[in-house]
């Protein structure tokens, strides 16, 4: 089970260099969207075995996958956004007014197309919770480590679409599973940044233009 969870199951969109709003924007969606599916569909995977195929052929169970897909992608984004913002604020004397600055606008222009039509109610208020983190956020004191991460891997346990007493038992591995996922994103963002060109841009932009969020 530890193999099948943490195993790839394909690669997230190419690295582009991010020195502006637009790109960073593109990251934290992609990144989210690789990290959401491989881990949801991974832990699928491994417990429907041979019949997981047989999942999307019932259309209760389809519409249980897709709404748990987007309430994982939230929480992944939160998750991604808070460490993005930390890199941003680190080292710098102004860094908490301009991380907020920038991952405020960052993820209002992520969540500003509304719930997706397959989501489910809970949405809503899970999109509201993410804005609220990233407000509240202390950007100058988010360490350069997995701690960000805090919200993804509980967010899988909760929502997939698997009998409690089956996540009771895989809680571990699956929240594991989860945080394996982040440490090459996070080695991406690390080297891609370019906080200078992104926050010197950032100064002459008071919005982004959204497209709906990807799962």
């Amino acid at each position: 089970m530890i193999r099948a969870f943490v195993g790839s199951m394909g690669r997230s969109s190419p690295a582009v260099h991010i020195d502006d709003l637009e790109s960073l924007q593109q990251f934290v969606e992609s990144r989210a969207s690789h990290v959401t599916q491989t881990s949801l569909y991974g832990y699928l995977r491994t417990r429907a075995g041979s019949r997981y195929p047989e999942l999307f052929a019932n259309d209760d169970f389809a519409k249980a996958i897709n709404a748990a897909k987007w309430n994982i992608w939230l929480a992944c984004v939160s998750d991604l956004a808070i460490y993005a913002g930390g890199l941003i604020a680190r080292g710098r004397a102004d860094g908490q007014a301009e991380a907020a600055h920038v991952m405020g606008m960052v993820v209002d222009s992520i969540l500003q197309a509304g719930p997706p039509a397959e989501a489910d109610r809970e949405y809503p208020a899970l999109a509201a919770g993410v804005l609220k983190r990233v407000d509240s956020c202390r950007w100058d004191e988010v360490p350069d480590n997995e701690a960000a991460f805090a919200e993804s891997p509980g967010a899988l346990v909760r929502w997939a679409p698997i009998v409690d007493q089956l996540k009771e038992l895989d809680a571990d591995i699956v929240r594991n599973s989860v945080r394996f996922r982040w440490q090459e994103v996070r080695q991406d963002l690390r080297r891609l940044l370019d906080a200078e060109a992104l926050l010197a841009r950032a100064t002459t932009n008071t919005a982004l233009t959204g497209d709906a969020p990807r799962a």
